[in-house]
């Protein structure tokens, strides 16, 4: 079952970069332990996110990193 969510403007390049990283899971003897960080810059460049925003939107993508593990760890 697909659900529908709003994504607000200012978000949009976030959410774009964490569905870029979607293949960029780490995984453990437990399941996913985060993203893997080295694929990051090259997600950045292939959604040509302005360098001078590189760092606002990294720290966007762990809010949703951690929110995201947080929801598989109770499935």
């Amino acid at each position: 079952m697909a659900t529908s969510v709003e994504i607000w403007p200012d978000n949009y390049q976030a959410y774009l970069l964490f569905c870029t990283m979607d293949t960029q899971w780490r995984i453990g003897m437990s399941g996913p332990t985060g993203l893997d960080y080295a694929a990051l810059p090259m997600a950045l460049r292939m959604i040509a996110a302005p360098r001078a925003e590189w760092q606002q939107l990294m720290a966007d993508v762990r809010v949703m990193e951690s929110a995201a593990l947080q929801a598989m760890r109770k499935e």
